[in-house]
């Protein structure tokens, strides 16, 4: 159940993260103060968030700039190129098979400090299934995390949506359809003359069982798109807002107003930045 008079993101002084990276993708139009609060209200209560553009500075900016809203309690864990997975304690429950066996690691387990948990863990990757990146049984693993509660920050090539499913697909991976339903948020990103653009934003519906306990699988929504003769995005995020408030532990009027309440702030650190 989200507190948002108690918690991160109240609006109190000691609880409001830095705003000044995400203002800066304000400034910019990289996307606008609707989108970005939606984005923060998700990422506070620690949804996957996922980057698609092409290989460079756009995609990365995007994601550094909105993973300052992460709440302060999370803990972030790099997921590296060559990573064995030791600081994740269910990496062999995922399915993952040692690549090398370090004595020292097999008679001393990884300290406190070292691990992450589903309950307070963000994994974050860049190039989630990109040859030169995460790739193959690795991001399979990233994937698979999701299912148990931890949070994700991550950046992958291609030009939507469709592309970041495709390539979890890819045998080379091999995630299924309900892995990559759990997505969370996933926007599209363009480069334009050297600034990033989210030109559309997506919430991949996770495969949930209905009161009846059958199996729902639901197609992704539209939570909004750049239209560049308007000059502006196209918000449709109220098509799903009872599924988003369902999955957060509260109405939708009680996310409609905090979203709304998070925009003010968002666009009043634009004004006076």
């Amino acid at each position: 159940m989200i507190a948002w008079d108690e918690g991160p993101g109240s609006g109190s002084l000691w609880a409001m993260p830095d705003l000044d990276p995400v203002r800066r993708l304000l400034a910019a139009r990289s996307l606008d103060a609707e989108l970005a609060a939606l984005v923060w209200v998700l990422l506070e209560a620690r949804i996957p968030l996922v980057v698609v553009g092409p290989p460079g500075d756009a995609r990365d900016t995007v994601i550094d700039g909105l993973a300052g809203l992460l709440p302060a309690d999370a803990r972030t864990a790099d997921v590296r190129p060559g990573d064995d997975f030791d600081w994740l304690p269910e990496a062999v429950e995922l399915g993952w098979r040692r690549e090398r066996r370090d004595p020292v690691r097999a008679t001393a387990p990884a300290s406190a400090m070292d691990r992450v948990s589903s309950s307070s863990g963000v994994l974050a990757v860049r190039g989630l299934a990109d040859a030169d990146g995460i790739a193959g049984a690795r991001a399979r693993i990233v994937v698979r995390a999701l299912a148990l509660g931890y949070g994700l920050l991550a950046t992958m090539t291609g030009e939507g949506l469709d592309d970041a499913l495709d390539a979890l697909h890819d045998p080379i991976v091999g995630t299924d359809p309900d892995e990559r339903s759990r997505l969370g948020v996933v926007l599209a990103v363009a480069d334009e003359a050297g600034t990033p653009r989210v030109t559309a934003a997506h919430y991949v519906r996770p495969v949930a069982l209905d009161t009846h306990g059958h199996v729902q699988r639901q197609p992704p929504a539209i939570l909004a798109t750049w239209n560049p003769e308007r000059d502006r995005w196209e918000h449709f995020a109220w098509g799903v807002l009872p599924d988003l408030a369902g999955r957060l532990g509260v109405r939708p009027i009680e996310l409609e107003r905090e979203q709304v309440r998070r925009a003010g702030i968002l666009a009043e650190a634009v004004a006076t930045g």
